[in-house]
């Protein structure tokens, strides 16, 4: 028993350090980084582009609970977020916020 706790708190600090390293090394660096440069541009690309992907394979390849909301339900509320998000000038949240109450009302209501 000893010996398992003790096996699991070496991996609890191992993971802890491992986060905070990184995170220290960024902090270290991050003054040499120019947010305006080609290579931070590509990163924040990239960075889209994969949350793109992943909310495109939420909605038409979808699984667990969601598999049961018809595509309709799940593209009408991705549009009406996309269209919210540009009219309120490109504010997340407010975007975010109407797609998922029309997702939740059309899902309450089918």
């Amino acid at each position: 028993m000893l010996e398992s706790q003790t096996e699991l708190w070496i991996v609890v600090a191992g993971s802890i350090a491992a986060t905070y390293l990184w995170r220290f090394l960024g902090t270290l660096f991050s003054y040499r980084i120019d947010p305006q440069g080609h290579l931070f541009q590509w990163i924040t690309c990239v960075s889209f582009a994969m949350l793109a992907g992943l909310i495109s394979r939420m909605v038409f390849i979808p699984v667990g609970p969601l598999i049961e909301v018809d595509l309709w339900i799940r593209v009408t509320g991705i549009m009406v977020g996309l269209i919210v998000f540009f009219l309120a000038h490109r504010q997340v949240l407010v975007g975010v916020g109407a797609g998922l109450a029309v997702f939740i009302a059309l899902v309450s209501v089918v």
